[in-house]
């Protein structure tokens, strides 16, 4: 079989197609990110024994209030902190977008006039210019990876941005709620005290009483009034944090419109999630393991710089002379060929930012692991948090009958003429400062409620994320 004879430009351009296939395998080792320390297999604190489990993404629904569902839906869609982190999220993404394309040929295009040397011609130049950086050594992966990891970085953090408006929309309702329940409480003591203070100056008038009784009623009711600046502040303060998370200019006056209602009714609960769910769920540890990743692409790059950095650039020029009304043939011909950069003597720059960057890659374990312990510690915490306020809970309502029966024979006794008005008044005192103690030890269980599942990282998912998430969710249950 005959040979075609091989021309010098066919010659080159085999030659320099073998050399891109050879150094497109040229790529430097890239550093792997260490894997998730190791987690206790159970908690160590008590756990809640019920049925029903609240779910993850919709936990504070298990409350049962409507209003608040309705101001957690409003949160997410007016929060001002949400939409900042949503415009985060966009810009990394639209950044990760750019540097995809950073290793792709970019094309440029040009023209000009010029005179040659005599002055004697005027030329005009156009000409089409390609550069092709290859990214070779790990250079393109690394900037893949960097820009990958910033776009989860962000997406955790808008995440972490959820969880912390849900909670504090839930946590302020409660507080709302728990201010204007004490306040109730307190005006009902007014009333008792009022009343006491009469019947203290009756008795002290028909010398059935002393001086001392009168001051000490006066005292009691003094007592009471001044009780109330504690909850009148912790409502205005939490209606202002409710307004502002809404992404409103004031409070609504509907939520002073209503009398306040009973403490939650949250129903005992079973508590599924296991410590090894916070490396999914908590936004702050998959911030850090974006973080982690990030370190490790940045110290493949500075690896990269090592090597010489190799680009393929070309050009097509096309010349007019303008002067002589003809064209040039002798400019027209296209040009291709490598553009090598190769490091000689840098006085040790390039060596000293690989040992930077590893050193900012350990930085990131540390904490990596910091954050996932952190996590863990704060979800043990909020369970211990939890069972001490339900026992404390449960305590004072076992109080609660008896303080009601002591006010039922007091009334009974007083029919019969065997008590007094007055002494009925002193056991109504202390069945509402029971009731008090109550409401606030169930209002403070609410309130470990929610910082057990904020620990968790509770909240919904954004709406493009939800359905992958539930396709996804099979793959992580255990057998």
């Amino acid at each position: 079989m005959p040979f075609l004879p091989l021309s010098p430009h066919r010659l080159r351009f085999g030659l320099l197609a073998a050399a891109l296939a050879v150094l497109a395998g040229c790529t430097a080792p890239a550093p792997r990110a260490p894997e998730a320390p190791a987690l206790p297999g159970a908690w160590t604190s008590p756990q809640p024994q019920g049925t029903a489990t609240p779910e993850l993404r919709a936990w504070w629904t298990y409350f049962h209030d409507p209003a608040l569902d309705a101001l957690v839906g409003e949160a997410l869609e007016r929060n001002l902190d949400l939409a900042i982190a949503n415009r985060r999220l966009r810009e990394a993404r639209l950044q990760a977008g750019r540097a995809a394309v950073q290793f792709r040929p970019s094309f440029s295009a040009g023209a000009r006039t010029l005179q040659d040397i005599a002055a004697t011609d005027t030329y005009f130049h156009a000409s089409i210019d390609m550069v092709w950086e290859l990214g070779l050594f790990g250079a393109a992966d690394g900037v893949r990876e960097a820009a990958e990891a910033e776009v989860d970085a962000s997406a955790a953090d808008r995440q972490g941005t959820r969880v912390a408006v849900v909670a504090d929309v839930v946590r302020n309702y409660l507080d709302l709620q728990a201010a204007r329940r004490q306040l109730r409480l307190i005006d009902q003591l007014v009333q008792i005290d009022d009343r006491a203070l009469q019947l203290a100056e009756v008795r002290r008038r028909t010398s059935t009483g002393n001086a001392e009784e009168t001051a000490q009623a006066r005292v009691r009711r003094a007592q009471a009034l001044a009780a109330r600046a504690v909850p009148e502040e912790a409502r205005a303060r939490a209606a202002q944090a409710l307004s502002v998370l809404l992404g409103r200019m004031a409070p609504d006056p509907a939520w002073d419109a209503t009398g306040p209602g009973e403490p939650p009714a949250l129903a005992p609960f079973a508590f599924a999630s296991l410590p090894a769910d916070l490396l999914r769920t908590r936004p702050d540890v998959q911030a850090a393991e974006a973080d982690m990743r990030k370190a490790a692409a940045d110290l493949g790059l500075a690896r990269s710089e090592l090597f010489p950095r190799i680009s393929i650039m070309g050009s097509l020029l096309y010349s007019y002379n303008l002067t002589r009304n003809r064209r040039t043939t002798s400019d027209n011909a296209p040009a291709i060929g490598p553009a090598i950069d190769i490091p000689l003597f840098d006085w040790g720059r390039r060596r000293m930012q690989v040992d930077a960057r590893q050193e900012a890659l350990e930085g990131a374990v540390l904490a990596y692991e910091r954050a996932v312990r952190g996590a863990v510690a704060e979800a043990e915490g909020a369970l211990a948090a939890l069972a001490a306020q339900q026992g404390r809970a449960d305590a004072l309502a076992q109080a609660q009958p008896a303080l009601a029966e002591r006010v039922r024979a007091g009334r009974i006794q007083a029919r019969l003429g065997l008590s007094s008005e007055y002494d009925i008044l002193t056991a109504q005192r202390a069945a509402l400062q029971g009731e008090a103690e109550w409401s606030t030890a169930q209002d403070a269980r609410s309130l470990a409620f929610v910082a057990l599942y904020k620990a968790m990282g509770g909240a919904p998912l954004p709406p493009a994320e939800t359905a992958a998430a539930a396709r996804s969710e099979p793959s992580r249950e255990t057998p």
